[in-house]
C-alpha cells in the first residue's frame, strides 16, 4: 500500500467510527444474504460480532502505517480462524462484502481511489491471514 491509500483508509474509517455498531451489523447481514453456508461458523450474537470486527478494524486501521508491529496479532487471530471453520475462499466474500458495507456507510465520500485504497489494505490483509492460517495448519499436523 501507498502511504496516499493508508492515509485515505484512515482518514474514512474516521468517518465510519461513529457508526461503527450499524456498520458491523449491516456488513454481517450483507455476508448471511450472500453466502448464507457460512452463517454457522458464527456463534456469538450479531451484535456482539459486529463490535468485534469494529474493534478489529479500528485496531489494523490505526496501525496500517506499522503493520509489522500487528502482523503477531494477524497470526494468532489468523490461526484462530482455524477453529472457527474459516477457509481461503471464504475471504473473497467477505471482502466484497466489507467494500460495499464501505460503500454505503460513505455514501458521497466513496470514490474508485478510496475504494481502491480499502481493497487493496483487504487484499494484504487477507493474504497474511490466508498464510497464517496455512501456517497454523502445518504446525498442527506436524
Amino acid at each position: 500500500m501507498t502511504q496516499r491509500q493508508i492515509e485515505i483508509v484512515q482518514q474514512s474509517w474516521q468517518k465510519v467510527k461513529p457508526m461503527m455498531q450499524f456498520a458491523g451489523e449491516l456488513f454481517y447481514q450483507k455476508l448471511f444474504l450472500k453466502a448464507p453456508a457460512v452463517r454457522h461458523l458464527f456463534k456469538a450474537p450479531i451484535p456482539e460480532q459486529a463490535a468485534r470486527l469494529a474493534g478489529m478494524l479500528t485496531y489494523i486501521v490505526s496501525r496500517l502505517d506499522k503493520l509489522e508491529t500487528i502482523m503477531p496479532d494477524i497470526q494468532k487471530l489468523s490461526a484462530s480462524h482455524n477453529q472457527y471453520g474459516a477457509e481461503p475462499a471464504h475471504y473473497e466474500v467477505v471482502g466484497a462484502c466489507l467494500l460495499e458495507t464501505l460503500e454505503e456507510g460513505l455514501g458521497g465520500n466513496w470514490n474508485p481511489e478510496l475504494k481502491q485504497a480499502w481493497a487493496d489494505a483487504y487484499a494484504l490483509l487477507s493474504s497474511a491471514m490466508i498464510q497464517g492460517q496455512q501456517n497454523a495448519r502445518v504446525k498442527m499436523a506436524s
